[in-house]
């Protein structure tokens, strides 16, 4: 039986078909033309999913040549540093032993080095007027430095961004310059090979103790005793006690037993970090995991002998909200401080007796450490070393001893030209790169050569050195900086052909052809393997071009190419693809506009505010365009939905995560203060309010369609709702948990916590992916009886008149289920406040599928787009900026209770790009909302559209990109343009694939499932 509406939107009533077809043998054939239609339908499906993946395939090939010659690491020499040989002459030379000292007559015999993870400096000194609750937690470090000056100091010490506790471990270890592509690398550490401390130390016979931190064992595997070392996973955010309490336990027997059986120990403390990621600086947590870090070293002090060297050092600070990994101030401001019973230690060099109120004052860099330790323990400087020797280490207790310090910085200094010499020769450089520094090495070279033997001198001699290190290491920062510049123009390449695929596919004029894919596949396919031969030649032909490299260009090289003939081989499908209304042109505008902006550091800085702006702008033309309906109707429905669409723009800017550098301008809202990573008490009603009105609010647009019938009564009237509040739940939980509101074990209320947030993903995921693949239409069919009460036997006979509700809306009401899985996971994943602004999100969708259908502009641009522009809006009103530090990794465990891989890294890209997530999985609804069934070009359009969405993310990235490799030396590069690139070329990979998988992928089970209902067109 076929069903036909006599209207689209009211009562939606249908009549019965006079030309129903009579007989088995019609039936028959009915079924079996569907079935030839679905199996066709099915194929077409399929090989649109692999054209979506090869140009997946492309834009990833794109960003890895791009970042390849972008992201460079530094060269590597393998050259190690040896005992034996000391880079330059001293005036009393050392016996060249390890028991007595290689280079420089060692000070210590054992050392015990504590690293706090995120100590900032201000965390140590002293505050006198309105102090935070960080303050005046940690007084030991600088109480010992004023009260005994010659037994210890404390000094600023400066992390080399990017400030990720793996790439501040290689920098404490080698004494080199980090680089920017190892931030990559931060949750899955290699090996150190080249030289360092630790590997000199066991050369050295050195027996080597490590505590805390895994990290450790990831860099310098098989260097520690194995007996006597315990390690601890690193990156469980949310437990501030565990590896504390490890350290602590086993360290302090080690010490009281006496040093027998150990050389030097590490011990890595990560409770201070994890307390600043998930509370912030500013809360009660910090502050008593400082206080217990001032115990700890209270207690090491006393259990520490003359012979042994104690240093306690943070690898980095913390921003406002507990976070790091970028450079600002408070992110870079780690604090270092050094202790000895011996009495060694000085400040007579620059006349500062106590420990510096700020790094303004005084501050060492941290490569400066390789140098200190590795010439107090006696041992040889590692050859890559770049930094000096810390001054108050040698300078001695009372009258500066400017031969000592002299002796010092001569033999780093030699070693740094030593290195120096042999990376020029490495990297084939010009002599003029060093031609400054080279000077000022003869001038103190000569200066020490001549004058060491006139005691007066060695302080001139002092700072010819120290001018050396400092010119060379200028130099060091910029050749790490040298671009390949050859793969940056092929990774852009293939991005910007990319690009072109995207334009002519998906903004084409004429109707999609499904029947193109094939031909498209075919030619792709041929001319990447001919293209695959050719770059394997070429690579084959020139081992310095790089098999890979080659092959990877000629084979994505020669699927463009298929492509193109393509196209030119039936233009008439494909001209030039122009706007051709003003709703297009705004597309391009909009998109155009957002673009040319990232060329400009203040842009890049107030995106949102810009986005803000562009969705103002939508709509008021969708305001305008409304006042223009000629049926009152639909005039009065578009003013509403444009004036919904702008209200909830200017709500949703309420939700602000500030930048370092939009300072004093803005103002954090997200948190409950710009210096915490937790939730106001009434950022709690958020959750709650969001479950009692977002459903009833989705239920409303249902009806609206007479929609609200089948499939949809259970899931949003029932399980959205229930799990949305079981969601709020988890968020007072989770504050409960923080502030110690309920007298319950912690572990049995993270159990409940965890498990709640389990089930809500399951629901979503599990549960709501099973019930979308089975559900129904939602429609709702009544027949109608006879008006004067009395059954005609004649009719009876015959197909009954009926109302099919919701018919008008067929294919939008039912696919809005899978729409509304993502939301539920997405608000779990976000805090409070990021968790309202999912719901707007929600609502704005909404909003603007019903702006869309007044317009008529299911086949315009202007729908994915707004919908691309809201994705990213809405990844700032979710507490996320381009930055590294607000990646917010306490999300990878709202679910679970310690690091599991893939599931840990998904929970972080669902909470990062949530919104992107979700407006990428909305995109089928511009095309779907409000169609009736058998509507034919269905998967063409909602090609269309989820191409356009793409192509809009893939015009930002190619912008960020082409910007980020014009802008390589500004200033600015690695604070705003370089994490820029990288959010633009992430979010392009994630709605990639998550538009393929389940935009195009789910629309498959939605027409499926409406047309086995009602016939296939």
């Amino acid at each position: 039986m076929e069903f036909v509406p006599l209207t689209s939107s009211t009562t939606e009533s249908t009549q019965h078909q006079n030309a129903a077809v009579q007989g088995s043998s019609s039936d028959a054939a009915i079924e079996k033309n569907n079935k030839r239609k679905e199996i066709q339908f099915k194929a077409s499906h399929g090989l649109l999913i692999a054209f979506f993946l090869w140009i997946f395939a492309l834009h990833a090939l794109g960003i890895f040549f791009f970042a390849k010659g972008f992201l460079l690491t530094r060269l590597v020499l393998d050259h190690k540093s040896q005992c034996a040989s000391s880079p330059i002459e001293l005036l009393d030379p050392s016996p060249g032993s390890y028991s007595s000292g290689c280079w420089y007559p060692k000070t210590f015999d054992k050392a015990v080095v504590i690293i706090i993870d995120a100590l900032r400096y201000d965390f140590t000194v002293p505050f006198d007027g309105d102090a935070h609750l960080f303050h005046n937690a940690l007084r030991v470090l600088h109480e010992t430095a004023v009260r005994e000056p010659h037994n210890a100091f404390l000094l600023p010490f400066i992390a080399d961004p990017p400030t990720t506790t793996l790439q501040r471990l290689k920098g404490l270890t080698t004494g080199t310059l980090p680089t920017f592509i190892d931030a990559g690398s931060n949750f899955a550490g290699t090996a150190i090979e080249e030289d360092n401390l630790v590997a000199q130390l066991r050369n050295a016979g050195k027996t080597l103790v490590h505590l805390g931190d895994d990290t450790w064992h990831s860099l310098f595997p098989g260097y520690f005793d194995p007996n006597l070392t315990h390690a601890y996973d690193s990156f469980n955010v949310w437990d501030l006690h565990t590896v504390d309490d490890g350290v602590t336990q086993h360290l302090m027997p080690l010490l009281n037993a006496g040093t027998e059986k150990w050389d030097v120990i590490f011990g890595h403390l990560l409770g201070l970090d994890h307390a600043g990621h998930r509370y912030g600086p500013d809360h009660s947590a910090t502050k008593e995991k400082l206080q217990q870090m001032d115990r700890v070293v209270r207690d090491i002090i006393t259990a520490l002998d003359d012979k042994t060297l104690l240093v306690v050092m943070g690898d980095h600070g913390m921003d406002t909200k507990g976070d790091h990994g970028g450079e600002s101030d408070d992110e870079v401001e780690a604090a270092l401080w050094m202790y000895s019973k011996k009495g060694v230690f000085g400040h007579g060099h620059n006349g500062l007796v106590e420990p510096p109120a700020t790094a303004k004052e005084r501050s060492v860099g941290q490569i400066d450490l390789v140098p200190t330790l590795s010439l107090l323990l006696g041992m040889p400087i590692p050859f890559n070393n770049l930094g000096s020797p810390i001054a108050e280490a040698f300078v001695g207790p009372r009258q500066p001893q400017w031969d000592k310090l002299a002796s010092v910085n001569a033999l780093s200094a030699a070693q740094i030209q030593r290195y120096q010499t042999e990376y020029s020769a490495a990297r084939g450089l010009n002599k003029d790169v060093f031609s400054t520094a080279h000077g000022l090495w003869q001038t103190a070279k000569n200066a020490w050569h001549e004058d060491r033997k006139v005691k007066a001198s060695y302080a001139g001699i002092f700072e010819a050195f120290s001018l050396y290190q400092f010119e060379n290491l200028r130099v060091c920062r910029s050749l790490w900086a040298r671009f390949d510049v050859p793969h940056m123009v092929c990774g852009i390449c293939l991005l910007a052909c990319a690009l072109a695929v995207l334009v002519v596919y998906a903004r084409a004029t004429t109707p999609f052809r499904a029947e193109d894919t094939p031909s498209f596949l075919r030619h792709i396919g041929t001319c990447g393997v001919l293209g695959l031969a050719v770059g394997l030649s070429l690579g084959l032909a020139d081992a310095s071009l790089g098999i890979m490299d080659t092959s990877l260009l000629g084979a994505s090289g020669g699927s463009i190419v298929g492509f193109a003939c393509t196209v030119f081989r039936i233009p008439h499908a494909y001209p030039l693809p122009l706007p051709r209304s003003t709703w297009g042109w705004l597309s391009v505008l909009l998109t155009l506009l957002q673009s040319i902006g990232f060329a400009s550091n203040s842009f890049t800085i107030w995106e949102d505010e810009i986005l803000l702006f562009f969705l103002g702008t939508f709509a008021f033309m969708g305001l305008v365009a409304a006042l223009r309906q000629k049926i009152a109707t639909d005039r009065a429905l578009g003013i509403l939905q444009s004036s919904i669409f702008l209200a909830l723009s200017r709500v949703a800017s309420i939700s602000r995560l500030c930048r370092e550098e939009q300072m004093p301008y803005c103002r954090s809202t997200y948190y409950s203060s710009t210096s915490s990573s937790t939730s106001s008490y009434w950022q709690l009603f958020i959750p709650y309010t969001v479950s009692l009105l977002l459903p009833s609010f989705i239920k409303g647009y249902y009806k609206s369609t007479r929609s609200y019938a089948g499939s949809a009564i259970m899931w949003i009237g029932v399980i959205l709702r229930m799990s949305l509040l079981a969601s709020a739940i988890y968020w007072t939980l989770d504050a409960a948990d923080d502030n110690d509101w309920l007298d319950i074990n912690k572990d049995t209320l993270r159990f409940v916590k965890t498990t709640l947030a389990q089930l809500i993903l399951g629901i979503a995921f599990v549960a709501g992916t099973a019930y979308y693949v089975s559900a129904t239409p939602c429609i709702n069919i009544e027949l109608h009886a006879e008006a004067n009460g009395h059954a005609d036997p004649q009719v009876e006979k015959k197909s009954k008149p009926m109302n099919v509700l919701g018919y008008g809306n067929m294919h939008g009401s039912r696919y809005l289920l899978l729409v509304t899985n993502w939301i539920l996971a997405v608000i779990l994943l976000q805090k409070p406040m990021g968790g309202g602004a999912i719901g707007i999100l929600a609502l704005q969708i909404l909003a603007l599928l019903e702006i869309v259908d007044s317009n008529d502009l299911s086949r315009s641009a202007i729908g994915p787009v707004i919908l691309g522009i809201l994705g990213n809006f809405h990844f700032f009103k979710t507490g996320h900026q381009a930055t590294l530090s607000s990646i917010q990794w306490e999300s990878a465990f709202v679910a679970l209770k310690t690091i599991r891989y893939p599931w840990s890294p998904l929970l972080v890209v669902l909470n990062t790009f949530g919104a992107q997530i979700i407006t990428v999985v909305a995109v089928p609804l511009v095309v779907l909302w409000k169609q009736p069934p058998r509507k034919k070009g269905l998967l063409g359009n909602v090609a269309m559209a989820v191409a356009t969405f793409m192509l809009y993310f893939a015009v930002i990235n190619l912008a960020t990109t082409m910007w980020a490799g014009w802008l390589r030396r500004h200033l600015m590069l690695y604070r705003i343009f370089s994490p820029r690139f990288m959010t633009g070329a992430a979010a392009l990979l994630v709605v990639d694939l998550i538009g393929i998988l389940f935009a195009i992928g789910g629309f498959r089970w939605n027409l499926t499932s409406v047309n086995q209902v009602f016939g296939w067109a």
